[in-house]
Formats: structure tokens, sequence, C-alpha cells
């Protein structure tokens, strides 16, 4: 049996919606915002998708230190939304929905919604986790994002 829940938070930051989404929807880029990622590796995209990700985590349990490897495809890489699925073993699914949406003054507006599946013995483990890491990483985000400048406007 699997259980299913969904959260989500907001980033704002000083750069243009296509920047973020060009950092958001590249998971080479991630392991400095999640703090749970050790390694990225990109791979040829699977059927469906415009990029393909095989990613591994550094978790704990208690005293345990374990590290996990799990599959992420992006499907929709636009300047307004990125959608990326990634899966794991046994049955687990989590799903990103990010909108981006230029603000007045410069700013972008990055609304986030993750949706986690999971077989229901793991379930509440995988969400703490998840929720954990994505706030983590929604807090390194918006600095990052105006660390690094856009590149100059083409002449």
């Amino acid at each position: 049996m699997l259980t299913s829940d969904t959260f989500s938070y907001t980033v704002q930051a000083r750069c243009s919606p296509a920047h973020a989404a060009a950092m958001l929807s590249d998971l080479t880029r991630q392991g400095e915002l999640h703090p749970l990622i050790v390694q990225v590796r990109r791979l040829p995209p699977r059927p469906g998708a415009q990029a393909s990700y095989t990613i591994n985590d550094r978790l704990a349990a208690g005293p345990l230190r374990f590290k996990t490897t799990y599959h992420a495809d992006v499907l929709i890489n636009e300047d307004d939304e990125i959608v990326m699925v990634a899966r794991q073993w046994p049955a687990t699914t989590v799903r990103n929905h990010t909108r981006l949406r230029p603000e007045p003054d410069g700013l972008v507006r990055i609304d986030v919604e993750i949706t986690l599946t999971a077989p229901t013995p793991l379930f509440r483990y995988a969400f703490r986790q998840a929720r954990a890491a994505h706030l983590a990483l929604a807090t390194r985000l918006g600095p990052a994002l105006e660390r690094v400048e856009d590149p100059p406007p083409a002449a």
C-alpha cells in the first residue's frame, strides 16, 4: 500500500525567470543547494524526458548513515515551469512542480510543490527527510541565484 502527501514553498530572488529555470532544471547544480545530495551524474535522456540523472544522497536514521541512489527526469523545462520526477526503489516517487513568475523590481517568484509517494511503512521517514531537505534548499536558493549573475545580453 502506498501513501502520498504534498508540501510547498515559495522563494523570491533578484534574477530573471530564465536564470532561475536554468539553475533549477540542471540537477548537476543542485549539490550546492540540496543538503542530502553527494553526487549527481547526467545520463542520456530517458524516453519522454528532456534530461535524466542518477543521484546519490546521504541519509541518516538515528546513528545509522547510509547512501541511496535514485533516478530523476526533467519532463518540462520552460522559463515559467519545470516538472521533474524522481524514482527510487521501493516504489518511491517524488514529483517536483515548479512555477516561475517575474515580479516588479527584477524579482522572480518561485513556487514549488513537492508530492512524495512511498510505501506506507517508509512514508513518514521519507516525507520528513524530503520536506527538511527541500526547505533547506529553499533557504539557500535565493542567495545562490543572486550570487550568480545572468550572462550579459548579446550585443
